[in-house]
């Protein structure tokens, strides 16, 4: 803001002195003769901009950086109670305060001009990137747009050249991976826990109308009590606090949006970061890796919310395991069963849903908060069983509570350890597992058949003992008989 400074205290009988030195660049009339122009470069094409004429261009003289301003009409009685920006002397002279915020001052006016429904003195809709407003009367212009951000401030002497510093406010979604505690654009989980998010809104000074849109994906079931924005104050409604929350009566799929009051956006006068964090829980519906649950966040803002950013999206993965089945020959075994433990002894058994032949998930908490709930025992139907919804940063323990018939049970847990943010999948094909093929590969050995001590016992070995005497005891008798 180049012509700020301009606004220095001046006595008003040093203006006078100026005014009668008259140099050639001197303008002591003429500020009322449609002679100023303003020109907004870097302009944002489809934005509407409006300049508000806050202050008369009495007289001023470039070479001395002297400038006479008076107050405009329609802003004067709002300019006297200005006090911390401008000072206005008993002829209506206004000056500026030493080191006062001219971009606190700028989002004051724009308020009040709001507020008091003080029109702009020329509105042009951005056809290209420049904008011009001509036959303009000499002053101090205030132009904002309804990108929903300040433009500038500026004295039109008689021309005066703007940039448009508007920028499209920045949106960063992340979530927390628990396993790190870092926040990135993804993360692993298993069915049943919580997953923290976090948006950051890069407010701008002269934000208007910020809603924040939120879509989870029907795998994400979202906490609305765990809707926060750090450090400010949640209302009820639109009358309470710096905010709100919608969760209900949504039209355009949003999970929930975030209403930020206009009240609590015209503080912001410096880039302001605004944080959202919020819970949601891994559902029964989750999509299995290599499908992931997208959660998506925009920004809607600018004059009635009518502009919006780009989407910033999270995704949520989580993972299966498969079980194999087999004997010492690699053969499928049917009939063995099995539960799911989070340690190598003691620790909890996990609780199981079936969702079809050899299909199970991790049961959500709702489902296990219900009365007539029992989890599931996993049971390897031909030999295989598959088990979702896991988190691959997590170590699980698969028990063998019965063994396929004539078979003998796992002495011990087996590991299931993912990592690389992989299933453990089986591609086996018929009936013999070979290795290469995957899974979780558990093996049972076939017991020998024991000797018994019923029925007839020793009889028949003394039978046999006997007729074999008998036959050797004639066998003698025979040779003998011969030999004489």
């Amino acid at each position: 803001m180049r012509h700020v400074k301009h606004l220095l205290s001046f006595m008003l009988a040093a203006v006078m002195a100026l005014a009668m030195a008259a140099t050639p660049a001197f303008a002591a009339n003429g500020t009322n003769d449609n002679s100023g122009s303003i020109t907004i470069n870097d302009a944002e094409p489809g934005h509407t901009y409006n300049a508000y004429q806050i202050l008369v261009l009495e007289s001023y003289d470039e070479a001395h950086e002297a400038y006479a301003y008076k107050a405009n009409a329609d802003w004067a009685n709002w300019l006297k109670t200005q006090t911390q920006y401008v000072s206005i002397d008993a002829q209506g002279y206004v000056t500026w305060v030493e080191d006062a915020d001219a971009a606190a001052f700028a989002k004051a006016a724009i308020a009040h001009a709001k507020e008091a429904s003080i029109q702009p003195v020329r509105t042009v809709t951005a056809n290209g990137t420049t904008v011009e407003f001509t036959e303009l009367n000499l002053g101090y212009y205030l132009v904002d747009t309804s990108l929903g951000t300040l433009c500038s401030l500026d004295t039109t002497t008689p021309d005066v050249e703007m940039f448009e510093k508007n920028e499209q406010p920045p949106v960063k979604k992340e979530v927390k991976e628990d396993s790190t505690g870092n926040w990135g654009d993804e993360n692993t989980a298993e069915i049943g826990q919580t997953v923290e998010f976090k948006t950051t809104i890069g407010a701008k000074p002269g934000a208007e109308s910020y809603v924040l849109h939120d879509v989870m994906s029907a795998g994400l079931t979202l906490d609305p009590d765990s809707i926060e924005a750090t450090g400010l104050t949640k209302g009820q409604d639109a009358e309470s606090g710096d905010y709100h929350v919608v969760t209900t009566g949504l039209s355009d799929n949003c999970t929930f949006e975030v209403v930020f009051h206009q009240s609590y956006l015209d503080t912001i006068t410096t880039d302001t970061d605004i944080v959202v964090t919020y819970d949601a829980v891994v559902n029964e519906n989750a999509e299995i890796s290599p499908s992931g649950n997208p959660n998506s966040t925009t920004l809607k803002y600018g004059e009635d919310s009518k502009f919006e950013t780009v989407p910033s999206e999270t995704k949520t993965y989580t993972f299966k395991f498969d079980i194999v089945k087999t004997d010492s020959d690699n053969q499928l075994l049917d009939g063995a069963e099995f539960e799911l433990y989070t340690a190598k002894t003691d620790g909890t058994k996990i609780a199981l849903v079936k969702e079809g032949e050899g299909v199970y998930r991790l049961a959500t908490p709702e489902e296990q908060a219900a009365d007539d709930f029992q989890s599931a025992v996993i049971v390897a139907k031909g030999g295989r069983a598959t088990v979702n919804g896991l988190d691959d940063n997590t170590t699980y323990w698969l028990e063998e509570t019965k063994a396929p018939e004539g078979f003998n049970k796992l002495e011990g847990r087996v590991e299931v350890e993912f990592g690389d943010k992989e299933n453990i999948s089986t591609t086996m094909t018929g009936n013999q597992w070979n290795q290469g093929d995957g899974g979780i590969h558990v093996v049972n050995k076939a017991g020998n058949i024991l000797p018994s001590t019923g029925g007839m016992g020793t009889t028949i070995f003394y039978v046999a003992g006997g007729a074999i005497v008998i036959a050797a005891a004639a066998t003698l008798v025979y040779r003998k008989r011969m030999s004489k």
